[in-house]
């Protein structure tokens, strides 16, 4: 798995609507963005931070879930 960079929520919002996913609501510095698909809805948490730490950007593709390589072509 590459190594995913340290991007701003903004900036990880912004790649997530490129994929497809749109703001569904807002509490706080807490946005969560989703998906519809013929047979689900796909849905994930994205912090408004400054940074978003590796870690927490792993775990927001996963419940996402798209892969590393996918979401890095769109950078």
């Amino acid at each position: 798995m590459p190594k995913l960079p340290v991007l701003s929520g903004s900036d990880v919002l912004k790649i997530l609507r490129k994929m497809g996913f749109e703001k569904g609501r807002q509490k706080g510095s807490h946005v969560i963005m989703k998906k519809v698909l013929e047979d689900k809805t796909i849905g994930c948490v994205v912090p408004m931070h400054k940074e978003v730490a590796r870690g927490t950007l792993h775990n927001i593709l996963r419940q996402a879930q798209i892969e590393a390589e996918e979401f890095l072509e769109n950078v």
